[in-house]
């Protein structure tokens, strides 16, 4: 079966280039005839020419297969914080620490390790206004945000970590949202894979036989994207002036979706 070859313009015009020079070179023994590259050339043939090595990863039936399956999440993942504002930045900071400091301690009394407790923003800025009469930016005073991230080994008790840690934390509270994950992809994407691999010679099975083609060997085989579907809901903060819930906040972590896309590569006899 005739092969055709596509090849980008660069690497085109780098064959030329060399066969050119090759034929134009004095010290070259043996100088390919131009006439003979331009024949090789028309062939689409550019295995035949001295030097050049065709990859075969460029001929013979390429297909993709994409892979995927879910598991329940095991950790959620809880973006966790506090923000206040005063007149001054040390007024400011202290009343951040304090309500932080109780808030670490209910992270640590629901059994969240330190080693699961990680901080992911800090900053202090300026609130400003701006003045008409002055033309100018007026100082009202300073925020200071805190922001951790805490990593909750057991799903079912999140909404009552939440829960507790936004009555701590009072007006103070800011609960960005919360993910899932799962402790231990590995396996997930074992099974993606596979699915992935077989999807992929499944389809060349299907593409052979329509076309009447025979395919031969395996010759190029490559995992693309490996994917976990993000799933994340967020959770309103209320204060500590507002009714606080009869039972936990519920929680409904639902399912992840785990993806392996590969591409293969058939010879084609």
């Amino acid at each position: 079966m005739k092969k055709t070859v596509l090849l980008p313009a660069i690497i085109l015009l780098t064959t030329l280039t060399l066969l050119f020079g090759q034929a134009c070179t004095p010290e070259k023994s043996s100088p390919l005839p131009l006439s003979e590259v331009s024949k090789v050339l028309a062939a689409s043939d550019l295995a035949a020419l001295p030097g050049i090595i065709i990859s075969q990863q460029n001929v013979g039936l390429w297909v993709n297969g994409l892979g995927k399956t879910t598991a329940a999440p095991d950790i959620v993942l809880l973006s966790i914080g506090v923000e206040s504002q005063q007149r001054t930045v040390a007024e400011a900071q202290k009343e951040a620490v304090e309500a932080m400091g109780r808030i670490m301690n209910v992270l640590k009394n629901s059994g969240i390790a330190d080693k699961d407790i990680q901080t992911t923003q800090f900053d202090i800025q300026q609130v400003t206004q701006w003045d008409d009469k002055q033309r100018t930016q007026i100082i009202l005073g300073y925020s200071v945000t805190n922001t951790v991230q805490a990593k909750i080994r057991s799903v079912d008790k999140a909404g009552a970590v939440i829960d507790s840690a936004a009555e701590s934390g009072g007006d103070l509270i800011r609960i960005n949202g919360i993910s899932f994950t799962v402790d231990d992809p590995t396996p997930f994407y074992k099974i993606a894979r596979e699915k992935a691999v077989q999807y992929a010679m499944e389809k060349a099975k299907q593409i052979s036989q329509v076309s009447g083609i025979n395919l031969g060997k395996v010759l190029y085989v490559s995992e693309g994207s490996v994917y976990t579907t993000p799933m994340r809901q967020n959770y309103m903060k209320y204060s500590a002036t507002d009714m606080a819930p009869a039972a936990p906040t519920p929680i409904s972590a639902g399912e992840l979706e785990f993806q392996v896309s590969v591409d293969m590569v058939y010879e084609i006899n």
